[in-house]
């Protein structure tokens, strides 16, 4: 199973700075070995406020109860809380493994996004209708896979929510790609733009 988990920090008043990055240097060598391990797959830093120290990471787990053994054993546990977002297969999510060294995903390395996209189809919309626009929506992902542009889709808990991660230039360059999905008029998005973490798996192989 993969995992979505949102980790914020609050490092206690007084704590001397030489602590402080002694468990930074520890949680980074952590992160190298999860890694390896399989069960850390990626991290990103969100847009943070003044003095907030929060982070991204995507975790694969057998389960929920491995997935605790797996963040209880980081080093910034002691500060941090975890919210855990558990993710399900999206009948759309690209085949990561299927593209070719060259791809547009693997020869320049863009601005991440993740999205969450609610689909709400109106009432009295005719179930052909429906299966005619799944069945567009499905094409188009291919075609942004093939492009680089859609990384990964899943399922996110609750009716019609999905979770995307995405390439673009840029926030406009975003916008054109959702715009040009056939579920967009049916749809409402939340978009949250990712920069680089130091210990991101990713950049091992950059």
């Amino acid at each position: 199973m993969e995992y979505l988990v949102t980790m914020t920090t609050h490092v206690p008043d007084a704590t001397p700075a030489e602590a402080v990055q002694d468990i930074r240097g520890r949680e980074a060598a952590r992160s190298r070995d999860l890694a390896a391990q399989g069960h850390l797959l990626r991290l990103w830093r969100p847009p943070l406020q003044p003095a907030e120290w929060r982070t991204l990471g995507l975790f694969a787990a057998d389960d929920d109860a491995q997935l605790e053994k797996v963040l209880d054993s980081m080093p910034l546990r002691v500060w941090r809380t975890d919210q855990v977002t558990p993710l399900a297969p999206h009948p759309n999510d690209p085949d990561l493994e299927t593209r070719e060294p060259g791809s547009p995903a693997a020869a320049a390395w863009r601005s991440e996004f993740l999205t969450t996209f609610t689909v709400t189809v109106p009432d009295g919309t005719p179930a052909g209708e429906v299966a005619n626009t799944d069945a567009r929506e499905a094409d188009r992902a291919r075609d942004l896979a093939a492009q680089g542009h859609l990384l990964r889709l899943w399922r996110l808990p609750g009716p019609g929510r999905t979770l995307g991660l995405w390439h673009a230039d840029n926030a406009a360059g975003l916008q054109a790609i959702l715009a040009s999905l056939p579920l967009r008029a049916w749809m409402s998005v939340q978009i949250t733009p990712l920069t680089t973490h130091p210990s991101d798996p990713a950049l091992a192989g950059s």
